[in-house]
């Protein structure tokens, strides 16, 4: 049996959130690998990004922000972003000698002998004076429920199934969702020579409104409060809108960036929308979105009635020794960069009373 590893802090993920963190218990002068460790689930570097599809090119992603102490510098506005962002997270983990583990996903989080123990797949275990899960959404996609979708013969893939627009040239793609990767995904597709469909819930919200910190500020209130509430963090587009973009302006002039409003079910070789309009599909392209990937934290019985675990700032209210970044309102790039910084500060807060001291972590590999 495997003996159980001991640590101050034991971080969960090395994507933007998780190495943000790992940055800050450096300054605060903790060991690698003696008195914490970052455990990823990943082959290797980049986090989620390094799963991104091969044509969402450097300047068509979502803002980037730095990792802490390293500028990203200015790459190539042409190459995939999972490259050039894995390459600049592997910088950055030799640089600062970030002890990561890899392969290492972490299966659960348990209460015991006053800490936390952390148990990944293989069988090998940590007890830690604090957590800090940065486990991010890429491995939860979420597929909505629609009547008739078992039924529907053409092909249905998730935004993160998506590999190139040009493998559906000729077909006609129904693009579900109404974030930024929808509209991404629908212009790909349109200068491929897809015939494409678009489906939201609600109206597009396109807005003028400058992405500035003011912006940024504002939308980190609103998710907050639904996190101290205990609800469920609400999806990113409906908390921020869609920038109104040259590029976006003529999708919506050429008549792509058009929504056929809410489906309200799939038939065998088509769907039928809310307002009775039937249409036909070849591919049904599910741009729904992700939800937090938490289900390591299970045995900690966290979930609130509303469905969320209710957090003040990154503390976890029900469990004052687990810190959650990279969920609510540190989903962002930026706010990952922030939480992480909180995250690490208040780790160490708390277990400024710990049995142990600095370096008498036992992480021997």
């Amino acid at each position: 049996m495997e003996e159980r590893r001991k640590a101050r802090v034991v971080v969960i993920g090395a994507g933007q959130a998780g190495l943000s963190s790992a940055y800050s218990l450096l300054r605060k002068n903790l060991v690698p690998h003696q008195d914490f460790v970052v455990l990823d689930s990943n082959e290797g570097p980049g986090g989620a990004w390094r799963h991104r599809w091969p044509s969402l090119t450097f300047d068509a992603a979502h803002a980037l922000h730095d990792l802490p102490g390293m500028p990203l510098g200015t790459p190539d506005p042409q190459e995939p972003a999972s490259s050039v962002v894995s390459r600049y997270y592997a910088r950055f983990e030799d640089h600062f000698d970030i002890p990561v583990l890899r392969p290492a996903q972490a299966s659960g989080v348990r209460r015991v002998d006053g800490g936390l123990e952390v148990t990944v797949r293989d069988g090998r275990s940590w007890q830690a004076d604090a957590v800090i899960s940065a486990t991010g959404t890429w491995t939860r996609p979420y597929w909505p429920t629609y009547p008739g979708r078992e039924t529907f013969t053409g092909q249905q893939l998730h935004t993160r199934d998506f590999r190139s627009a040009g493998h559906f040239s000729g077909r006609r793609v129904l693009v579900v969702g109404g974030g930024t990767s929808a509209v991404q995904f629908l212009l790909q597709l349109a200068e491929a020579g897809a015939d494409t469909l678009w489906s939201t819930r609600t109206p597009p919200r396109f807005t003028r409104r400058a992405f500035d910190p003011e912006w940024g500020r504002t939308v980190e209130a609103e998710v907050n409060t639904r996190t101290r509430a205990g609800l469920p963090p609400s999806s990113v587009v409906s908390a921020t809108g869609l920038p109104l973009t040259p590029r976006y302006q003529a999708g919506i002039d050429a008549g792509v960036l058009s929504s056929r409003g809410p489906l309200q079910r799939l038939t065998e070789r088509g769907v039928i929308f809310a307002d009775g309009s039937a249409e036909e599909a070849d591919v049904v392209l599910w741009a729904t979105g992700f939800r937090a990937a938490l289900d390591h934290l299970a045995p900690l019985r966290l979930r609130e009635p509303g469905g969320g675990i209710r957090m003040d700032g990154v503390k976890v209210l029900r469990e004052p020794r687990l810190f959650l970044v990279g969920y609510g309102a540190s989903a962002s790039t930026l706010g990952a960069t922030r939480a992480g910084r909180a995250a690490a500060l208040a780790a160490m807060g708390g277990i400024a009373g710990s049995r142990l001291p600095v370096g008498a972590g036992n992480l021997a590999l």
